[in-house]
């Protein structure tokens, strides 16, 4: 695990890839290091939801807001959560990235961060074959770190992680605009409540 003091990979100039399941995931998880870095060239990529005529343009304006670019794929998200062939997960995210260099990648934990949606266990499976293949390179990986204690309360950053980012009132803010103005979730929705004022990663210079 790298030691991640403070967070010198993002700054201006840097690019930055954000690989995502989900329309929403990329706020909801590190949207706040997204808005604090606006000069970071940050490409979004999520593997589901590209037909939704709800969420895909949604997912678009969100980006706006994060000064990000973004592609989407259309893999299954049935509410069966129906495992996907790893292969194919690997293949969806290397034709959607522009490139396979960037000085850092942010991805889901393969532990999730709530319990339980497999297609963020796939992602992270997948990024992290890529990268350990050397198919997806990055000076670092991170990893999304946050746990719900097997549903007992709402995820929440966990505490000995790599890398925690306190958000102030203003980007938080910000970030959850982001998740009830433009996604839509309403105040009582879990991700309404969810939406962490603190985000945490593990962090990774080697493959794992």
């Amino acid at each position: 695990m790298a030691d991640s003091k403070g967070i010198s990979l993002i700054k201006e100039g840097s690019e930055c890839a954000v690989i995502v399941a989900h329309p929403d995931d990329e706020t909801l998880w590190a949207g706040g290091l997204m808005l604090m870095h606006p000069k970071v060239k940050w490409t979004v990529v999520t593997l589901c939801r590209k037909s939704d005529p709800d969420r895909a343009p949604k997912f678009f304006k969100a980006l706006e807001k994060l000064d990000a670019e973004g592609f989407m794929a259309d893999l299954d998200d049935g509410p069966e959560q129906t495992p996907l062939d790893s292969n194919q997960v690997q293949k969806t995210i290397e034709l959607l990235l522009p490139s396979n260099r960037f000085d850092l990648v942010i991805t889901h934990s393969t532990s999730g961060e709530y319990t339980r949606h497999l297609r963020h266990e796939e992602t992270a499976k997948a990024v992290l074959a890529l990268w350990k293949t050397g198919r997806l390179l990055a000076e670092e990986l991170w990893t999304f770190a946050y746990e719900d204690g097997n549903r007992k309360y709402l995820p929440h950053a966990i505490k000995n992680a790599d890398l925690l980012v306190g958000l102030n009132e203003e980007i938080w803010r910000k970030k959850y605009d982001i998740i009830t103005g433009i996604y839509g979730f309403n105040k009582d929705s879990f991700e309404a409540k969810t939406t962490p004022r603190e985000e945490a990663f593990w962090c990774f210079k080697t493959a794992c």
